[in-house]
């Protein structure tokens, strides 16, 4: 077995220039520089070879660019679960598309994702940046986004390899997972991105992997990134760590990683060259690695003199980007429910809209953390709906407390300096107290970026005024050491010190605030004084973080309740908009409860007491609870949808475009349900127990009934499945033509699923997703879609050989449109021995 198959490219994407000439130039320094990034978003450049510096960017929702500037904005991208419900890989592919426009509209090389991590909990806080809780349609959906993108000679890094499929001390925490499991479920979609894709790049994961037999951080797990990633898989690309995940020299060096990000200090930029020099970690071994950079470079186009891959790349520009994301979040909304066929809404039927729900006023449109990005556009779901219906009038309102920090204090409203100049009086701080520069600030957003290197702290000074009668609430939420005294109290204070950890664990984006309630009878003032840490992170650019917040008295939530359904009462059509905002769904940090935040949950209810004709629209990334699904006639899942969202929404509520998603996990009637409800680990250590049973495959396992099942959603139009005829290729694969026939009265398109069950029970799951297929019909005409079932979808891993084996015997292949409502049954015999 070779040391390195970096000279063997499995691919067509073999580069016609030699690569050894420019590795044979480089000094060894210059080698040891270049497997270490140069800065938080670039490699290194070495222009004697013709090489310049490879920018890579966040993120899934879109590519946010490497700039900190609040000038450059990007097109946010509905999140990658709401791609996943179209179960569609033309528009897929259109995504990539997208990607690569927007990438070289940035000047990115190489972009941050997909993440194709598994949903194995509904609690994880980056659920909504995964695909689905299926291997299958992960790696189908992510193959042509990474595709498309490469097409277009964008470079893609598929993340995190592998099991870091929740956020809880995931710098740290060990997952342990057999063989097979790891085999069948986790390491699938990968391996599809490598054989199917060519990707150019994988990134490894914070967290560890005990497979059984090596328990390591998946940088220094060589049985998986060398032997199985590398060696077996063949894959030619480059493997980049997390930020600031390298824990090791020579352990991620022998363990595969090629490059170490953010540089250029860190482990290796401290201490490879070293390493290399002592003998610990061969030059071979290094120069393995500088081909794998030099390879991602000339397919990027970076290597001057170097044909760059990529047979689309000149027709990058030629997409329409917010035309492509607005039908794409249309199509993603999954309807849950709709007895009644509220959908659509002719604008012609209604005169008087109440448009109500704490998502209504403040539509959640992407999750916290990497897949953030500042949006190019921004909409209200008032201006879409008022713009689709027209001539109607719209009430909005809350009518419901859903965000349970409070909101930013008006620096320039209400707030004066100890010099009474309007807002607040920030000052840098060395180490001695001593003033290095200071400044007043009427627009704070609670960060200072690129703090100088002799900033020890900040301290914001600044006199609130507080005019209204009634409960007031005061305060900084801040990370590291500080102290923090609000009106004369020392409300916080701490000594410790805190680097990149606050970044990694996204404490620093929601930080809890000490606050001082104060009940005015008569208008008053108090003073804030916050003496706050600059954290000065390894492997990221400085900042100080002090978000100053004020809770005016305001209307109670059974105050803004009445209101709501007193709106409901008055209106021809209710849409009651609920769902999850910042503090809930985010990286760093995983759920502590599937319910709705606040007081959603009753204001649904009581909408619809008020008016029949209610249409709840559920805006989050993640499960939630819904204690009212079945009661209310029409409810639509409308996901994390970017900055598209409102006019998608608005497209769906009038027939514009028919929501044609379907759920690419399951939805939970009970918490006590789930099969796996949390993800703590326990002495460091997260057990995957339910083993290949992964989501859907679980619940049936179980015999439990969710909510909604893995794969349903109801479109506007109804299905008959009426036949499925079958074939067996040579290799193993079945082929499947199944005729549907639109029952419905509109137009339509229907997701044809295909599950495959074992030909005994036993150890494999119930069932699990062989295949499927988008088909669209007029209404009541008839549709043939072919769906294939790879071989490898009956093939299981036999850890006692190693290797896949297929077992003989006749195999019930079940299609239907979810995962618990199958219409048509198909026999397939599949001999011994089997292609594996």
């Amino acid at each position: 077995m070779s040391l390195d198959t970096a000279t063997q490219p499995p691919t067509a994407e073999r580069p016609a220039t030699d690569l050894h000439p420019l590795l044979a130039a480089l000094s060894l320094e210059e080698k040891t520089r270049l497997v270490v990034g140069a800065g938080l978003w670039s490699t290194t450049a070495i222009p004697h070879i013709g090489l310049r510096a490879m920018h890579v960017s966040d993120g899934p929702a879109g590519v946010r660019g490497v700039s900190d500037s609040a000038d450059e904005t990007s097109a946010s991208f509905p999140a990658p679960s709401a791609l996943a419900a179209t179960w569609d890989v033309d528009l897929a592919d259109e995504l990539g598309h997208v990607f690569a426009a927007e990438a070289r509209r940035h000047g990115v090389d190489v972009v941050l994702a997909p993440q194709v991590n598994l949903q194995r909990t509904p609690v994880g806080g980056r659920h909504f940046e995964c695909y689905s809780e299926d291997p299958l349609l992960t790696g189908d959906i992510a193959v042509h986004v990474v595709r498309s993108a490469q097409d277009r000679g964008v470079g893609m890094c598929v993340k995190h390899f592998v099991a870091n499929d929740s956020e809880t001390q995931r710098t740290s925490y060990l997952s342990r997972v057999d063989e097979q499991t790891l085999r069948e479920v986790y390491l699938a979609p990968f391996e599809r991105l490598v054989h199917d894709a060519q990707a150019w790049s994988v990134m490894s994961a914070y967290s560890g992997i005990d497979d059984g037999t090596t328990a390591a951080t998946a940088a220094e797990h060589r049985p998986l990134l060398t032997g199985v990633l590398k060696e077996e898989w063949g894959f030619d690309g480059v493997v980049m760590s997390d930020w600031v995940a390298t824990k090791s020299v020579a352990g991620a060096a022998e363990g595969g990683l090629d490059l170490q990000m953010p540089g250029p200090d860190g482990p290796w930029g401290d201490g490879l060259l070293d390493a290399v020099r002592a003998g610990e970690v061969s030059e071979a071994l290094l120069d393995a690695k500088v081909l794998r950079l030099l390879r991602l470079a000339q397919r990027v186009g970076a290597l001057e003199g170097v044909a760059p891959s990529g047979a689309s790349r000149d027709r990058v520009a030629d997409v329409d980007v917010r035309g492509v994301l607005r039908e794409l979040v249309s199509r993603s909304m999954v309807v849950l429910r709709d007895d009644e066929h509220a959908l659509p809404v002719s604008p012609d039927d209604v005169t008087r809209i109440a448009l109500l729900g704490p998502n209504a006023v403040h539509p959640f449109v992407q999750g916290g953390g990497s897949a953030f990005v500042r949006p190019d556009h921004l909409s209200t779901p008032e201006a879409a709906i008022r713009e689709a219906f027209g001539e109607v009038e719209v009430d909005v309102h809350p009518g419901a407390v859903s965000r349970l920090l409070p909101p930013s204090l008006d620096l320039a409203g209400r707030c004066t300096t100890p010099e009474g100049h309007v807002g607040a009086l920030g000052e840098l701080l060395d180490a001695d107290g001593a003033v290095l520069a200071a400044a007043d600030v009427t627009d704070w957003n609670g960060w200072l970026r690129e703090v100088p290197g002799p900033a020890a702290a900040l301290r914001i000074r600044t006199t609130v005024r507080l005019d209204e009668p009634g409960r007031h609430e005061v305060g900084v939420g801040t990370v590291g050491r500080h102290r923090i005294t609000v009106g004369g109290q020392v409300l916080s204070t701490s000594d410790r010190v805190v680097g990149a950890e606050v970044i990694l664990d996204s404490s620093v984006n929601q930080p809890v605030p000490a606050t001082l309630v104060i009940d005015v009878t008569e208008p008053t003032t108090v003073e804030v004084d916050a003496l706050v840490q600059a954290v000065h992170p390894v492997g990221y650019a400085s900042f100080a973080r002090a978000e100053l917040v004020h809770r005016v008295p305001g209307t109670s939530p059974d105050e803004l309740l009445a209101v709501a359904v007193e709106a409901a009462a008055a209106a021809d059509l209710a849409i009651v908009v609920v769902g999850t905002n910042e503090e809930i769904e985010s990286e760093g940090y995983d759920r502590t409860s599937l319910a709705l935040p606040g007081t959603q949950d009753q204001l649904v209810k009581a909408a619809l007491a008020a008016n029949p004709r209610t249409i709840v629209v559920v805006n989050a990334g993640a499960p939630v609870l819904l204690p009212w699904l079945d009661e209310v006639p029409c409810v639509l899942w409308a996901w994390l949808g970017g900055q598209e969202w409102p006019e998608a929404l608005a497209d769906v509520l009038t027939g514009v475009t028919e929501p044609t998603g379907r759920l690419p996990w399951t939805l939970p009637a009970h918490e006590s349900d789930v099969p796996v409800p949390d993800a703590i680990p326990v002495d460091g250590v997260i057990e995957y127990h339910e083993g290949v049973h992964v989501g859907y495959r679980s619940w049936l396992r179980l015999g439990r009934t969710p909510a909604a099942p893995f794969g349903h959603g109801l479109g506007w139009s109804t299905w008959e499945y009426e036949s499925a005829v079958s074939s067996v290729e040579v290799d193993g694969s079945v082929l499947l033509d199944v005729t549907v026939r639109n029952t419905g009265a509109r137009d339509g398109r229907e997701v044809v699923q295909v599950y495959v069950e074992p030909p005994v029970p036993g150890d494999r799951p119930v069932r699990w997703l062989g295949g499927f297929s988008v088909v669209h019909a007029a209404a009541g005409e008839h549709a043939v879609v072919r769906v294939r079932v790879h071989a490898k979808a009956f093939r299981t891993w036999d850890s006692a050989q190693p290797g896949w084996v297929t077992p003989a015997g006749t195999y019930p292949i079940r299609v239907g449109r979810s995962s618990s409502d199958l219409r048509l049954t198909v026999d397939v015999a599949l001999p011994s021995p089997a292609p594996a």
